[in-house]
């Protein structure tokens, strides 16, 4: 679980070390301010992706007629993360999630929340995309899962280089979206 109070010491710490007073009025609560975000952005942090499979699980199976030719894609989920190398913000990202249904399906909601549990983590961009293609392939028991992430990096964008308009596109493909290249228009 992360722990609020030790964010609350470092950060104060952290104000101290770049040369600021943490008690003059702007900062005296920005110690506190800065634990409750890092509770809320890295929320991820808490479970593992077994444990976001079993928490955003629930599938359907009655009447759905689900076979090779059915593929289910949700494109542009917003998300953002924090490079695990920089702790720098990657934002503007979209992902594209793809899978063909072996005998059921996911409810919609649940792949962008997989999404974003998965980004609220000290992350590369390229694990996103395994770990979200493992909780939708855990989920729907399918083995043809695409994953696509388009994104911008402030340790990119802000700092060292500074090239202000690179996008990364990292793409996780599994089962047939490796092998049947018709379907390599889905994940796009």
């Amino acid at each position: 679980m992360i722990d609020t109070k030790a964010i609350e010491e470092h950060v104060r710490g952290l104000i101290e070390a770049i040369g600021d007073d943490p008690e003059r009025p702007g900062l005296v609560d920005t110690p506190a301010r800065v634990a409750r975000m890092y509770a809320e952005v890295f929320e991820g942090m808490n479970y593992t992706n077994h444990e976001i499979a079993q928490m955003l699980g629930k599938t359907f199976d009655d009447d759905i007629d689900t076979g090779k030719e059915k593929i289910v894609v949700m494109r542009d989920i917003d998300m953002f993360s924090f490079c695990e190398h920089h702790m720098a913000l990657m934002y503007d990202m979209k992902a594209n999630v793809a899978y063909i249904p072996n005998g059921k399906v996911i409810g919609l909601s649940k792949i962008a929340r997989v999404c974003e549990m998965v980004s609220k983590r000290l992350q590369l961009q390229e694990r996103i995309g395994q770990d979200i293609a493992d909780i939708i392939s855990e989920i729907t028991g399918s083995g043809d899962v695409a994953v696509t992430i388009e994104g911008k990096h402030s340790c990119v964008t802000s700092r060292g280089i500074k090239n202000h308009n690179t996008v990364t596109y990292t793409a996780e493909l599994r089962g047939r979206f490796l092998t049947d290249p018709s379907l390599a228009a889905y994940v796009k």
